[in-house]
């Protein structure tokens, strides 16, 4: 009988083994084997090395090769595949509405990174209230404490931190902060049901009031339609002055020009980014200001995470393969 065949797009540096052993007898694993997306595309095409395939598992390490997975890269895909295991959380990298066009079923990884995430944004809190990453350049550049660090430099103990979207990351960053303590305040479309009493809501008929009382503003959403630019200049100007942005979720959910704006006039104090727009690229003018600290996306980069996502994502592979169906599909195409 011959086997399905995958593609692995991407490298499993935890799980290249189990994948071998977890998939034998039960389909035939191809790992990418091209250095560009145009390459990519071209051994897709009918007859091609990677016709016939039945299935694709996303790894975000070969998100330089493939692009996102866009319309174009959909319909680019053998009629034979009918399913995408991604190994992120996220999936604004896929163009869900092309798969449900095509009738391929897409799952992901939720709550994988939702530790590793969280800790990142506690970090960049840390970071931007005790400037700790501006003390850091300091001595790499063979000075020491930089200047007037004392008055710009805050304790967590009894600030305020404001959630943008209490789901899994957010809950985790959450019970962190509530350890130093700090005041937690959060706004969801609705109250989410298992957040403990420390955690404040705000509907969106009190999100002025939730914004005027923050210290620091993280952002947990998910990046589509409704979310992009939803920290816009009307929102950034509704905090108080000398308060922080967080940002682990996605680049485009914070108009940059307005955050830039507000932290060239003073009104924002301090930015802690580990997303941006246009990523790899970082806009320049935020490497001007020493009130930032930047991260390259590193919110589920660790490797107790990856080991898990590859786990995760491997299983949902072998799932559909045996039932046509797999546990994390994504709500839009159950």
């Amino acid at each position: 009988m011959q086997l399905e065949r995958v593609l692995i797009c991407g490298s499993l540096g935890f799980s290249s083994l189990e994948c071998i052993a977890m998939f034998s007898g039960i389909a035939e694993i191809i790992f990418l084997d091209c250095s560009s997306r145009q390459e990519l595309l071209m051994a897709l095409q009918s007859g091609k090395e990677y016709d016939g395939i039945c299935g694709i598992v996303r790894h975000w390490n070969a998100a330089s090769i493939t692009g996102p997975f866009d319309e174009e890269f959909i319909e680019s895909l053998p009629r034979s595949v009918k399913y995408i295991s991604s190994m992120n959380s996220g999936y604004d990298m896929i163009d869900i509405q092309a798969c449900k066009r095509r009738d391929i079923l897409v799952s992901n990884t939720p709550g994988v990174g939702d530790d590793a995430t969280a800790t990142v944004a506690l970090y960049l809190i840390i970071s931007t209230l005790r400037r700790l990453s501006e003390g850091e350049r300091s001595v790499h550049s063979g000075l020491w404490r930089p200047p007037n660090i004392t008055h710009n430099a805050h304790d967590l103990t009894g600030r305020t931190l404001a959630i943008i979207g209490l789901g899994g990351i957010g809950m985790r960053l959450a019970e962190l902060a509530h350890a130093f303590p700090m005041r937690v305040l959060y706004h969801n479309r609705h109250r989410a049901a298992r957040a403990p009493k420390y955690c404040e809501f705000f509907d969106a008929a009190h999100i002025d009031e939730m914004l005027a009382m923050a210290d620091v503003l993280s952002i947990h959403v998910p990046l589509d339609d409704h979310t992009e630019g939803l920290i816009d200049e009307k929102m950034i100007r509704k905090l108080k002055t000398g308060a922080v942005v967080i940002n682990t979720s996605r680049g485009r959910v914070i108009d940059e020009a307005a955050m830039i704006r507000a932290l060239e006039d003073g009104h924002l104090s301090a930015v802690g980014l580990d997303v941006y727009p246009d990523e790899p690229k970082v806009n320049p003018r935020l490497l001007d200001f020493s009130n930032a600290t930047l991260l390259p996306h590193l919110g589920g980069v660790s490797a107790e995470t990856q080991m898990q996502q590859e786990s995760q994502a491997l299983s949902n592979l072998k799932e559909f393969l045996s039932t046509g169906t797999a546990r994390d599909l994504l709500p839009e195409l159950r």
